[in-house]
């Protein structure tokens, strides 16, 4: 079975995986790797750029060599490749967990209970809950299902396609390595700084991706398009803010402005001015698009895969 075909039945079946399945309430794949790359960081732990770019090397790339090591392995088997591709997919999917934690925050609010939406937002994203009222929060989740939509999801399916199991394992290694030490504390700003680069560069294809199926797959493509392209810049992420915009514009929703990450304010721009303020039916409304956008990533992706390697072969 050549290449590209395995990647498209691994991943089908992987997504469908998460859509069935959701993450491992123990055991997580994911939640190991961290372990190990927080015990990398003890040991090489440095106020040192040097130090931090030792540490994003030795974990993301022993991520990729796994993957490498365990592809070449089952390469003489068809069915073992396509169920190892489908087990890293599903390790590295994130969007059923997403849409779970988006839905809880959403019950919450539509129940009234504020306190109990504040409670749920940490497990969704890093703001600050209690400084947020509901309709704070509302915006908190739409942004989140938004931005995780290309990291949890269309990301990794893009890294996949171009480099099977070591481009899967390898994403989400970068990516979980900018949550643990890409942010700007005094204690990550140097040594954080390789792994946040790095996982700029790598969000970079599926981040544009995600941005261009949010345009077609929601409701106002003629929207999506002019908020990403009149906004998307104004993000002081590279990545965040095409997926941000284009959701906004998707949605009729206005994003951005005041928010609060560990006791940090932030004054941030305003995406698609012309929409209206977020209101709680859109989080639902965001979990659809994030749905139907990662469907389709799983299509485009595929059909790269067995075009370029049906070339190749």
């Amino acid at each position: 079975m050549r290449a590209g075909r395995v990647f498209a039945y691994g991943a089908a079946a992987g997504l469908l995986g998460d859509q069935l399945l959701g993450d491992p309430r123990r055991g997580h794949p994911v939640a190991a790797f961290g372990r190990a790359a927080g015990a990398v960081e003890r040991v090489l732990w440095r106020d040192h750029r040097g130090w931090g770019a030792l540490h994003t090397a030795v974990c993301a790339g022993g991520a990729v060599a796994l993957g490498a090591v365990a592809q070449r392995a089952v390469r003489p088997s068809r069915t073992a490749s396509v169920a190892l591709t489908a087990a890293a997919t599903w390790a590295v999917v994130g969007g059923t967990s997403l849409a779970r934690e988006a839905r809880a925050v959403g019950r919450a609010l539509e129940a009234g209970d504020v306190e109990a939406a504040r409670d749920r937002l940490p497990h969704l994203c890093g703001r600050d809950p209690q400084a947020l009222d509901a309709d704070g929060i509302a915006r908190a989740v739409v942004e989140s299902v938004a931005e995780n939509t290309s990291d949890a999801v269309v990301g990794a399916l893009v890294w996949g396609a171009v480099g099977g199991v070591p481009g899967l394992l390898g994403f989400r290694a970068v990516n979980t390595l900018d949550a643990m030490v890409g942010h700007k504390s005094e204690r990550y700003r140097r040594y954080g700084w390789a792994s946040a680069r790095l996982d700029d560069v790598a969000g970079w294809p599926g981040a544009r991706l995600t941005a261009a199926l949010a345009t077609v797959a929601g409701g106002d493509p003629r929207g999506a398009v002019r908020a990403w392209r009149a906004d998307a810049g104004k993000h002081p992420s590279p990545n965040a803010g095409p997926v941000e915009a284009s959701f906004a514009g998707a949605l009729g929703v206005r994003l951005g402005g005041t928010l609060s990450y560990g006791g940090r304010v932030e004054h941030r721009p305003v995406l698609n001015t012309a929409g209206r303020a977020v209101a709680v039916p859109d989080i639902e409304r965001a979990v659809r698009l994030s749905r139907r956008v990662g469907l389709l990533a799983l299509g485009v992706s595929a059909a790269a895969r067995l075009l370029v390697k049906g070339r190749t072969s």
